[in-house]
């Protein structure tokens, strides 16, 4: 709002006097409000701040508008430790909204205060003590000081005290006390003032301490004590008494100690009340040997460097029937046999229990109150011997009995002397002990596992997984209680793979299988499962029927093959007579479709049939045409993908489970071969050997491979042998004759060509696949079926073309006939050959002469009948 004079009298300077009580008027001012406030102030005058901060003012009202600055009492104003000087600043507002804010400076002014004792004088009446005769000397430093820094001074009353008081405030004292002439306790009242006359005053109280010089004596005269053992601590045992010289007529203050280390006995070291503080036990050494107990007292006028005297008394301890019977071990764990006979002996009590007392009467104990559920089985011979027999015959498995495995017989074993414990010692409840016997009948086995069933059936799919439970078997034994059971396979549960097929839990009897089912290979398992109670058992029989369920793939042979086929091979060809043939063990052979699912570019092929049968053709279903650039690729890699589902209708297909088999096929085409004709006159001699494999003998390729090694190193051996012999044999026919080799050059005759040719055993193998058995690749000829495994860095065999007369391709028009490329040892062995052909033969036996086109053909005979023979011992 708007600012205008309200306070009147501010600003304005004021002054208050230090230690001002509380509600101390300070500045009494007026607020002047506006006629148009008819309401007066709307916000009171209120200190609102104040410099330095403090709440040791307030505004109080006077009446009407009239108001007083006031002092409040919290903090006390002070002088000498708070600042001099507060500036207040006043706010006010009237019910228009004018407001005012006016500064009121109040300045403290100082005071002449009271003198102040400081130290323990200042809280508490100081308390002092002198031995007497003790010299004069300076006993006590009183402190004071003066709030306005003024040099104080010190004086005591009474005057006729023995004591003075100097400038600096020590207390001396003026003479030696005397004890026992002289007051016992002095009251001093010590004042200090200040210069202007103000004072304050302190009590000081003075104690003469007597000094020891007389030595006490005893007072009392029995030396010997009898007690009984087992008293209760704090037992008065003897009252011992001494007086003090020194006391004169009043009592003596003395102090009482035992001086002989014991742990029995006390005394009040103000009294002399000799007591008992630990167990007396007559029974325990050395109390049992020496039951005497000797014990110095001690009494001293002063707790340190006075005068003593010692006396000697001794306590006899006698003894009590204090101890019950003690068996060790307390507690008793007994076996017996279910079906024991009457009579039969447990154990003897009286073995393992005693009684410590020390007197004799007090040591005999005797054995009473067999109790317990089932006590009536059982009994002790007499309350003396202590011995504990079988009374009666306990069956476990009687439907009578109770069904208690372990039986709990208490006996109490107690004193036979006879004094009243509890009324003459009361410390002491009871004398009685009791003994736990606890009896385990042990069961005997006496019956057989039991199984709920002869016989158990299971049936179980065969794609069950392994590990699943199939089933459980139970048994159960008429012992009590029952005995544990385990479970066991003792005989099946096995095939000729696997020794272990099924799984039982020892203790539940749960059946899992541990191996994969095939309905294929066993529709029934047969096996025996044993209950035993580690004891006896029993067996029964389990039989799991394994359900058929589809989970078998096709397999096909091969299923991975390479073919290579001419680029013109004509539509609708069986390419190189190639078919796959698939099994299944739980289809039949009519459930099978035949589809490539993948590599198929331009759909150039297809398998005839495509469903319905285990075997199927690959066709070419449409001519290649690369000239145009519809076809670019070379090499095909077919997926086939052979399924088990043709004979499932399309409604079971969702939920009918369907296995799928592959085929992998590597299809090279080739492109056209340009092949030249040979026109030199002659003849070409071409043996086709074939052989017969049969596809379940895998060993027909090792054997066919190493014949035929083993054939041609002996082909090869002959051969140098022969010719060795012609070149021995038959000289040159021009140093023979004297005729030249070749005839003269006046008239040339058609020169005849001998083409020998050796026959190879060697089978061109044109085509790889995957044997599905082994997984190994093997290599096959497509038209004769040999085969033989494949060396994993031993490429393809290249298909060559063979020259002959005749047409290179067969009437089938199905592929071209394959030659066998020559081996390593070909091109030497030809050589030779060709040399002996042409050399001149050697001279005949019969005088005649032998042309080189003979000696070749002669040649070319033997070495055909040699290879006849060869083959016929292969075959």
């Amino acid at each position: 709002g708007r600012r205008i004079q309200l306070l009147k009298g501010l600003p304005a300077t004021s002054t208050v006097e230090e230690n001002s009580a509380a509600g101390v008027s300070v500045y009494n001012f007026n607020v002047t409000v506006s006629p148009l406030a008819s309401g007066g102030v709307a916000i009171l005058p209120t200190i609102v701040n104040s410099n330095p901060l403090t709440e040791a003012f307030d505004i109080e009202s006077k009446g009407g508008l009239e108001y007083r600055v006031v002092t409040t009492g919290n903090p006390v104003l002070d002088y000498e430790t708070m600042p001099k000087s507060f500036d207040l600043q006043i706010f006010v507002e009237d019910t228009t909204g004018r407001t005012d804010l006016n500064i009121l400076t109040i300045q403290v002014t100082d005071k002449n205060e009271h003198p102040v004792f400081r130290g323990n004088m200042a809280i508490q009446t100081v308390m002092i003590y002198m031995l007497e005769g003790t010299p004069p000397e300076c006993i006590y430093q009183v402190d004071a000081a003066d709030p306005e820094n003024a040099k104080l001074k010190y004086s005591l009353l009474p005057a006729t005290v023995p004591f003075l008081i100097r400038e600096s405030g020590a207390i001396f004292s003026t003479k030696e006390f005397d004890y026992e002439k002289d007051p016992h306790c002095y009251f001093v009242n010590v004042t200090v003032t200040d210069p202007d006359g103000l004072n304050s005053t302190k009590t000081v109280n003075i104690n003469i301490i007597n000094i020891n010089d007389e030595r006490p004596y005893f007072t009392t005269k029995q030396r010997i004590y009898r007690i009984p053992e087992e008293q209760n601590p704090g037992t008065i045992v003897a009252n011992i008494t001494a007086k003090d010289p020194d006391d004169e007529d009043s009592p003596s203050r003395l102090f009482y100690s035992i001086q002989s280390s014991d742990r029995h006995f006390s005394i009040n070291p103000a009294t002399g009340v000799l007591q008992v503080t630990g167990r007396i036990d007559r029974d325990a050494l050395p109390l049992r040997l020496h039951p005497n107990i000797s014990l110095i007292v001690r009494v001293e006028d002063s707790p340190s460097s006075g005068h003593a005297s010692e006396m000697e008394i001794t306590i006899i301890v006698d003894d009590i029937n204090d101890n019950p019977p003690e068996c060790n071990p307390s507690a008793f764990r007994k076996e017996a046999n279910e079906n024991t006979p009457p009579g039969t002996f447990l154990v003897d009590l009286r073995n393992y229990c005693k009684d410590i007392d020390v007197d004799p009467s007090n040591n005999q104990f005797s054995f009473t109150g067999l109790s317990g559920f089932g006590s009536n089985n059982f009994a002790l011979e007499s309350t003396v011997s202590g011995r504990l027999v079988m009374t009666g015959t306990i069956d476990l498995e009687n439907p009578a009995n109770p069904g208690v495995e372990v039986y709990t017989l208490t006996v109490r074993v107690q004193d036979i002397a006879h004094p009243n414990y509890s009324s003459k010692y009361p410390f002491y409840i009871s004398f009685d002990n009791i003994i736990y016997i606890y009896i385990r009948i042990k069961p005997v086995n006496e019956f057989f596992p039991v199984f709920s069933n002869l016989s158990y059936v299971f049936s179980v799919s065969e794609i069950t997984k392994v590990g699943s439970s199939i089933g459980r078997v139970h048994a159960i034994d008429k012992d009590w209680p029952p005995n544990v059971i385990s479970y066991s396979i003792v005989a099946g549960a096995g095939t000729r793979d696997y020794s272990n097929i099924f799984w039982i839990s020892p203790t539940k009897g749960d059946v899992r299988i541990l191996s994969r089912l095939d309905y294929e290979t066993t529709q029934k398992h047969i096996f025996t499962v044993q209950a035993s109670d580690q004891g006896k058992s029993t067996t029964a029989s389990v039989t799991v029927n394994v359900l058929e369920v589809n989970d078998e793939e096709p397999v096909c042979s091969p299923n991975f093959f390479s073919l290579k086929i001419p680029v013109s091979l004509a539509v609708g060809t069986n390419i190189n007579g190639f078919r796959i043939e698939c099994q299944d063990r739980d289809s039949d052979p009519r459930s099978f479709r035949y589809f490539i699912n993948e590599g198929n570019e331009n759909s150039h092929f297809i398998f005839s049939p495509s469903a319905g049968s285990n075997t199927s053709r690959l066709i070419l279903a449409s001519r290649f045409d690369y000239e145009s650039g519809l076809d670019t690729n070379w090499i095909y890699s077919l997926r086939v993908h052979i399924t088990d589902d043709n004979l499932v209708s399309a409604r079971d297909k969702t939920t009918h489970l369907i296995k799928t088999g592959t085929v992998t096929l590597i299809i090279r085409v080739i492109p056209n071969l340009t092949t030249a004709t040979t026109t030199t006159p002659g003849f070409t001699v071409v043996t086709k050997r074939e052989n017969l494999y049969s596809p379940s003998a895998w060993y027909v390729p090792f054997v066919i491979t190493l014949g035929s090694l083993l054939l041609l190193g002996l082909l090869g051996y002959l051969g140098l042998l022969l010719l060795t012999r012609l070149r021995t044999r038959c000289p040159p026919a021009g140093r023979a004759h004297g005729t030249p080799l070749i005839n003269a050059p006046g008239k040339k005759k058609p020169k005849k060509e001998v083409v020998v040719t050796m026959t190879k055993l060697n089978t061109v193998f044109d085509g790889e696949a995957r044997d599905p058995v082994t997984g190994r690749m093997y290599e096959f000829n497509t038209r004769s079926g040999a085969r033989r495994w494949k060396k994993s860095n031993e490429p393809l065999q290249p298909v060559l073309a063979m020259q002959a007369t005749s047409s290179a391709t067969d009437n089938s028009g199905q592929g071209t006939e394959r030659a066998e490329a020559p081996s390593k040892k070909e091109p030497s062995e030809k050589r030779k050959e060709l040399t002996a052909a042409t050399k001149p033969a050697a001279k005949p036996s019969a005088g005649q002469s032998e042309t080189p086109g003979q000696a070749g053909l002669r040649l070319q005979k033997k070495k055909e009948e040699s290879e006849d023979g060869g083959l016929s011992s292969l075959a």
